[in-house]
């Protein structure tokens, strides 16, 4: 894969995704610089705990999911992304694939993840993964489901917003196929992966999310993840690291 992945790169997400195994008390790595004005959709705008962050997102009823598709977000996987690996000649899917997976080898080249080991962190389970007929036992979750997203502002985004929001490593993770289904579109009031142990990482990953492209909560989502943040207070904002 082309070198733009720093060794940095790669710990920092590592550490972010997956903290939340071994207990949510642990604050994820870099929470960013408070900033004095909010910045626009798709810019980091991060601070604080995720119990502080979750305070000011807006609060408003889920909007209709009129209009909404996956290509309203783009072409899947694509590589033409302004993000940390963006424009470096591999899909997106693979970029998660080798900033999450151990063990890995690749075929042709140094893009496309031929196997490795994933730990996955919403079921605790370790998966081996071959590229080929059973590729999808490791499916790439979206942590804010896209419909969440649109019924929670994505709609109002610009195409390209969209399109780097479905492509942003701080929005991607690989994980257990049938787990990644099960979710769904849910949000944190309808879903939450079966590690407890992973919760807090969980809340606060998709706090992120929605700070950051200026997204909203439901009434219930907000109860929801207020209820597991009060079993880590201290739980800080996972950031994509640059």
């Amino acid at each position: 894969m082309k070198r733009s992945r720093t060794a940095t790169a790669v710990t920092s997400l590592l550490v972010a995704g997956l903290v939340g195994l071994t207990g949510c008390q642990k604050p994820l790595v870099g929470a960013a610089p408070a900033q004095t004005s909010p910045p626009a959709a798709g810019q980091d705008a991060v601070s604080g705990s995720a119990g502080a962050a979750l305070n000011r997102l807006p609060v408003r009823a889920a909007g209709t999911m009129s209009g909404y598709n996956r290509l309203a977000f783009g072409a899947a996987w694509t590589d033409d992304v302004d993000d940390v690996d963006g424009h470096n000649g591999c899909d997106t899917r693979d970029d998660i694939l080798a900033l999450y997976l151990t063990r890995i080898t690749y075929r042709s080249g140094h893009c496309i993840v031929a196997s490795g080991t994933l730990h996955d962190p919403y079921t605790g389970r370790t998966i081996d993964f071959v590229r080929g007929p059973k590729s999808t036992v490791i499916q790439i979750d979206h942590v804010v489901a896209l419909g969440n997203a649109w019924t929670s502002g994505a709609s109002r985004l610009t195409a390209t917003q969209r399109k780097d929001l479905a492509e942003d490593p701080l929005e991607l993770l690989p994980v257990d196929g049938p787990t990644n289904e099960a979710k769904g579109d849910g949000d944190a009031s309808q879903w939450l992966p079966p590690q407890a142990g992973y919760h807090c990482s969980y809340v606060a990953r998709q706090i992120a999310v929605k700070t950051k492209y200026h997204l909203s909560v439901t009434a219930p989502e907000r109860s929801a993840m207020q209820h597991v943040l009060t079993t880590c207070p201290k739980q800080g904002l996972p950031v994509e690291p640059r």
